[in-house]
């Protein structure tokens, strides 16, 4: 592994994913499990809003690296919007990466309601290589758990994202968050016995997940 790769390990960078990433070594991560910008210019009630989520110029760039940083025969998990499903899988697709499952997150609530109420989340597994399959596959269909969102717009549960983790990242293997927003991914690896790396463009979010992934026990709730 890198210097670069291992100073990083178990911190928050704050930067563009795409520079900081160039600065990992190739093939030095064994998980990948992101949640970028869903390209639909997300508002929230209370009128947040999320960085670069009206362009969609890094898409590309981003998970070119996440492909090249990622170990070969390994996995990589990314959170998409529905409405720009097109541009998300050609964007794999480009980097490299091979669909192999599909995941959704059934809500018991509507995060938004237009022609049909919006009830659930959703996630592609995506292969560099030849992963071998894991010993106890999880279900592609997986429970949520509201977060409230109290630390950033579009929160992503703890209780969703270790057993991801748990199944696809192996027990000494180091996971990747490129976008961790307030550090869900982070606090769900090292829960799950993981080391970690997170980058976040946000000042904000990046210092809220640096205390998060530093905080005396893990305290807090099971939501991101």
């Amino acid at each position: 592994m890198s210097s670069q790769t291992n100073n990083a390990l178990n911190t928050v960078v704050h930067g563009d994913c795409v520079q900081v990433m160039r600065k990992l070594q190739t093939a030095s991560v064994n998980f990948i499990l992101t949640d970028p910008p869903y390209l639909c210019r997300y508002k929230s009630r209370s009128g947040q809003t999320i960085a670069n989520d009206d362009r969609d110029e890094w898409l590309e760039p981003a998970f070119s690296e996440v492909y090249r940083v990622l170990k070969r025969d390994s996995l990589c998990v990314s959170f998409y919007g529905w409405n720009a499903a097109d541009k998300f899988i050609a964007a794999w697709r480009a980097a490299g990466f091979r669909l192999v499952g599909h995941v959704v997150f059934p809500k018991s609530y509507a995060s938004s309601v237009r022609f049909v109420k919006g009830m659930h989340e959703q996630a592609y597994l995506l292969a560099k290589g030849d992963p071998h399959f894991p010993s106890a596959p999880i279900s592609d269909v997986l429970d949520w758990e509201y977060t409230g969102n109290r630390l950033h717009p579009t929160q992503k549960p703890i209780s969703v994202l270790q057993p991801l983790i748990e199944a696809f990242c192996p027990l000494d293997g180091i996971v990747l968050d490129p976008f961790c927003g307030s550090g869900s991914t982070l606090v769900a690896a090292r829960r799950a016995g993981r080391t970690s790396v997170g980058i976040e463009l946000d000042p904000k979010h990046a210092e809220t997940a640096s205390l998060r992934l530093n905080a005396p026990e893990f305290h807090g709730s099971n939501s991101s």
